[in-house]
């Protein structure tokens, strides 16, 4: 048995406390698995294993929840930045089913809003949601059934139609080339992007027309 004879917060991190044994250091703790210990207590061998282990599973709970305060995360990419912090692979699985448990890490959801933020701010083909969504490191099953309901033709517009503004000065066949190639970079097939330019073309023309028009009255 050992006796504790300090509990000292570290000056660098005041969420870690210093244990010292029998008057010497011996290792440090997170606050929280720390809270229960007291000058004076006796530990076991056994009890300081426990301690150590439970430290750091708090440890790697506490590294992934301020990996995804940033934003959410995919369940891969919680893995990986785990792995990074150097995190044994037991712990990896335990941290990401504690976080399953608390909704904290989702694939399906994931990949849910992923596509939902894509269509509102940046869309894309179901293709490309595809390649990025399996980036992620998601399940094929996960991807199918957060793309089912994308309307490429729809989704092609909006993109399009946001990017036109800056080329509405241009002529007609460089136009079509620039938001033709924008289109493809977005993973939209020519027989989506070609009548969808057509169409915007048409209605930024028509506007213009329109304009003209109101002017001579």
């Amino acid at each position: 048995m050992k006796k504790i004879t300090a509990l000292t917060a570290q000056k660098r991190n005041s969420k870690r406390v210093n244990i010292h044994l029998d008057g010497e250091f011996a290792f440090s703790l997170d606050r929280i698995t720390a809270a229960w210990l007291r000058r004076g207590q006796e530990l076991s061998e056994e009890k300081i294993g426990q301690l150590q282990a439970s430290d750091a599973r708090e440890r790697a709970y506490q590294q992934a929840l301020l990996y995804l305060s940033f934003r959410a995360r995919s369940e891969n990419e919680i893995r990986q930045n785990l792995r990074k912090h150097e995190i044994p692979e037991a712990m990896i699985e335990e941290t990401l089913q504690r976080l399953q448990e608390g909704k904290l890490a989702d694939d399906n959801q994931f990949a849910q809003a992923w596509v939902e933020n894509r269509n509102t701010f940046r869309p894309r083909s179901k293709r490309a949601l595809t390649m990025e969504l399996r980036q992620k490191g998601l399940k094929d099953e996960d991807i199918q059934s957060a793309i089912v309901d994308v309307d490429e033709t729809v989704a092609a517009y909006d993109a399009a139609k946001k990017r036109a503004a800056r080329f509405k000065d241009l002529e007609r066949d460089v136009f079509r080339k620039k938001i033709s190639e924008f289109l493809a970079r977005r993973g939209f097939s020519y027989s989506v992007s070609a009548p969808i330019v057509s169409k915007i073309w048409n209605e930024m023309h028509d506007e213009k027309i329109n304009f003209e028009d109101e002017d001579m009255i």
